[in-house]
């Protein structure tokens, strides 16, 4: 049995939806909708599906049982209402929404009708990062001491220009850190576990005629005690992968995009051996570090297959709306305070 997908917004990232949607064992796409009907018909004439400039048209397409949501980030919301709705599950791209509020009220309409509810994070599906999050879990590193995320990327200022929504509060949300370094935050924390609090400084460093952060930093508190580092950039020439440190009294790694620079232990086994040869090679992809196309769908491909095997109950939902939602709180949280100087605790922002 194949699953019916259907796309909301045909931006770029659609591109790689469809894509991961073609290449799954239990996966077809059937539809798109975007309100341009010239855009949609395009869309659906490179994918072989049904292309619709009618919502309530596409969210009644009989073949349609699950729908991605490819708008942008303060668009998000009402599209998914409007799927809940319709009775069917739905997909985000992240971030889920770019306020608490609006991502629990996206939450609790899928959850108030049992239908099923994704966030997308396709990083965690990369096979070194769901290594290194067994590592954690068989508590290989020891205590952890140091949890550090550094996304040093460039998008030049007609990348901002473009398309009259980036850059602004109103459908980003944020910059750098919301709408690229959102990736290697999610990471860390299903790395690091919750955060207690935040201490940051943003700013616009490199790009004119935006609304929101090209760079920032912030100081960590976790809840487990460790500490660590938040960077995140698109000002940065010519821009490099992502980079996450994990650091405890027993071991250290340091993954780059989906490649591990250091993997060392003070109780070494053959295993240890072969992950850094195995993963000691670079990657082959940019990452999006300074072109947002240069990304392949391996992970959404990963992703969406966990969905449909959680639909069927044959797999727990790896990233569900709370779990989407905790990155944008913390993100949040590093606004709150940039913009007020003080630290901040995250149960504050409840």
């Amino acid at each position: 049995m194949k699953y019916g997908f259907g796309i909301i917004g045909i931006g770029m990232i659609a591109n790689f939806h469809a894509k991961a949607i073609e290449s799954m064992e239990k996966g077809k796409l059937v539809a798109c909708y975007s309100r341009s009907k010239e855009k949609a018909e395009k869309f659906a004439q490179q994918h072989n599906c049904k292309g619709y400039a009618d919502l309530e048209a596409f969210l009644n397409d009989p073949e349609l049982e699950i729908v991605t949501i490819c708008t942008p980030s303060g668009a998000h919301l009402e599209p998914a209402l409007k799927v809940a709705e319709a009775g069917k599950h739905a997909i985000i791209e992240k971030p889920l929404e770019i306020t608490l509020e609006r991502c629990d009220r996206i939450i609790h309409a899928f959850k108030e009708r049992k239908l099923l509810l994704g966030g997308v994070f396709q990083s965690r599906f990369y096979e070194a990062s769901r290594i290194l999050k067994q590592a954690i879990e068989n508590e290989k590193f020891g205590q952890l001491v140091l949890g550090d995320a550094y996304i040093k990327w460039f998008r030049s200022q007609e990348y901002y220009d473009e398309g009259g929504w980036k850059g602004t509060k109103a459908l980003d949300g944020g910059g750098a850190l919301m709408n690229q370094s959102i990736h290697a935050i999610d990471l860390l924390l299903w790395y690091m576990g919750d955060v207690e609090s935040v201490q940051a400084y943003k700013g616009i460093l490199g790009h004119e005629r935006i609304e929101v952060e090209d760079t920032a930093v912030a100081a960590i508190h976790f809840k487990n005690g460790a500490m660590g580092v938040i960077e995140g950039s698109t000002a940065v020439y010519p821009g490099f992968l992502k980079r996450i440190e994990i650091s405890g009294t027993k071991g250290s790694a340091i993954l780059e995009e989906d490649h591990f620079n250091v993997w060392t232990f003070k109780e070494e086994t053959p295993e240890d051996r072969r992950i850094r040869e195995q993963f000691g090679e670079k990657s082959e992809t940019e990452g999006g570090a300074s072109d947002p196309g240069a990304i392949n769908f391996t992970g959404h491909l990963r992703q969406f297959e966990n969905f449909v095997m959680a639909l069927e109950g044959k797999q727990p939902l790896a990233i569900d709306g709370e779990e989407a939602k905790k990155s944008v709180e913390l993100i949040l949280a590093i606004y709150r305070s940039a913009e007020t100087g003080s630290l901040v605790k995250l149960q504050e922002l409840g």
